[in-house]
């Protein structure tokens, strides 16, 4: 370890890892610092009984050729290291609800024609609904690769109309409103809260291209880490980050637990704004700044139910399967310990060897923070026997849902394991527990990448909007600050060459 860089980055999820390859590829020395065990935050996997599961990115969408996800994945040099397996065209995504299922089919032409076999008089509003998704996708440069020289603006529209009214706007069939935004779990959607940009920009990602990762989401992070390496940067794990020091006017090294300082000119945090403006005692971070950090709500949490199906038992599930038990797909949040769960997703991982077979699922369900708060500041596997009890309650629950839609499939399951919000505290240090870091909120303003300290810049999932692709862009956003956004972005563009 040297004592200075040009670039410290704190955290090795993948909002750090793509501005370390960015930066390093462009000459930075650049050192990236990971208090946990192993690089990624979401992107890592574990293993149990020798089958892979993923903990945070399941799918991904925007990936065939010549489309925005792939293009990123061509200028990190992933496809150099990982393999995709496209999901079910005539159905990526089936929402079950209101006791009927619906699909969500590959390509704006494909979905209009398969939803509107579900909804015949409304044919019109589904199309006039996708061709609303496409034109907020348009105005973002980043995400349409629009090669427009404009500036790269937000329009605050999209920003300040929640999606219920967009889609209220749209139709006014019940139904459709609900299986319209079927989609709630993959960004933690309020009714009442989360902004329309959010929807559009994960909505158009994967109706244009969904994929699973073959093998598992920790292939990403590998791929990036030694591709960092490769090019002079270093990755130091188990090396959590307990202070920011500024001067009067700018950052000017962190101090790790184990009391080194290390300097740098300029310092990225992965980690959640919460967490870093905690690292930092300076009046450079105003009061004013700070307390709206602390106020700002953050996403739901999750409960999960990891299965290891029995051999060659299970046949392989090519799509995703949303199921809501109540009168809409909102607000499965709000439940109680009789109504729990209101709504879940349920999947099949992809093997890096595919088989006609599944090896592994999972079933994902909202699980707030309160349920599980009384064990905060225990550690992993020393939690006792009532939280181990309380896992197997629930988890139990949860699995009766999925034998009532999948019949049989309980008579398969080798072995289970689960987490709990603890878990992705543990895990991931988003502030209880919570899935997607700091809510978007149509009531309230966003993270930007810059902070009060000059030199020193947020990134991940908590700035521009999560999911891999919204991390993806949020790291080209920061590292633009660096080394310049017209330069950048010609760079990543001239991939499609």
């Amino acid at each position: 370890m040297h004592n200075k860089y040009d670039v410290v980055i704190i955290g090795s999820g993948l909002g750090g890892l793509v501005c370390g390859y960015i930066l390093s590829k462009n000459g930075y020395k650049v050192a990236v610092f990971e208090q946990g065990s192993q690089p990624g935050g979401c992107l890592q996997t574990f293993t149990r009984k020798g089958v892979k599961f993923e903990t945070g990115v399941h799918y991904i969408g925007s990936m065939n050729e010549g489309q925005t996800l792939h293009l990123f994945f061509k200028y990190l040099s992933l496809f150099q290291n990982i393999k995709l397996y496209p999901l079910d065209p005539e159905g990526f995504d089936i929402i079950s609800y209101n006791n009927e299922q619906y699909k969500y089919a590959t390509g704006y032409e494909n979905f209009i024609e398969t939803l509107s076999q579900k909804f015949p008089s409304e044919y019109n509003n589904i199309k006039l609904y996708t061709r609303k998704i496409r034109e907020i996708v348009l105005s973002s440069p980043f995400h349409s690769i629009n090669n427009s020289d404009e500036s790269f603006q937000f329009n605050s529209n999209y920003a300040t109309t929640k999606v219920s009214d967009f889609v209220a706007q749209i139709t006014s069939d019940k139904i459709l409103q609900n299986v319209l935004v079927g989609l709630v779990p993959l960004y933690s959607g309020i009714k009442e809260k989360t902004p329309l940009y959010v929807h559009a920009f994960i909505k158009d990602s994967n109706i244009s291209g969904a994929y699973r990762i073959m093998g598992g989401s920790d292939k990403i992070a590998n791929s990036l880490v030694n591709s960092i390496r490769s090019f002079g940067g270093e990755i130091f794990l188990s090396s959590k980050v307990r202070e920011i020091v500024c001067n009067s006017v700018e950052a000017k090294c962190i101090v790790l637990e184990n009391g080194t300082h290390v300097e740098a000119n300029y310092f990225i945090s992965n980690t959640h704004p919460e967490i870093t403006v905690n690292m930092i005692d300076s009046h450079l971070i105003r009061p004013i700044f700070r307390n709206r950090i602390y106020q700002m709500e953050q996403t739901v949490a999750y409960f999960t139910v990891y299965l290891k199906f029995k051999e060659n038992k299970v046949p392989y599930m090519n799509h995703n399967f949303y199921h809501y038990s109540g009168d809409e797909v909102w607000n499965c949040e709000n439940y109680t310990t009789d109504d729990w769960p209101r709504g879940y997703l349920y999947m099949h991982l992809c093997p890096e060897q595919f088989s006609r077979y599944a090896q592994t699922g999972e079933i994902i369900t909202i699980m707030n923070f309160e349920e599980v708060a009384q064990w905060a500041g225990t550690k992993v596997e020393q939690r006792g026997e009532a939280y181990k009890e309380f896992k197997k309650r629930r988890a139990e629950k949860l699995l009766l849902q999925i034998e009532a839609q999948f019949p049989g499939t309980l008579a398969q399951v080798e072995d289970y394991y689960t987490s709990t919000p603890l878990t992705y505290l543990n895990y991931t240090g988003t502030i209880k527990g919570s899935a997607y870091g700091v809510l978007r909120n149509v009531n309230t303003p966003r993270i930007v990448h810059r902070t009060r300290i000059p030199n020193l810049f947020f990134t991940g999932q908590n700035t521009n909007s999560h999911g891999i692709m919204g991390v993806i862009i949020g790291s080209v956003i920061t590292c633009s600050e660096l080394i310049g956004r017209e330069f950048l972005w010609e760079q990543i563009k001239n991939c499609r060459l």
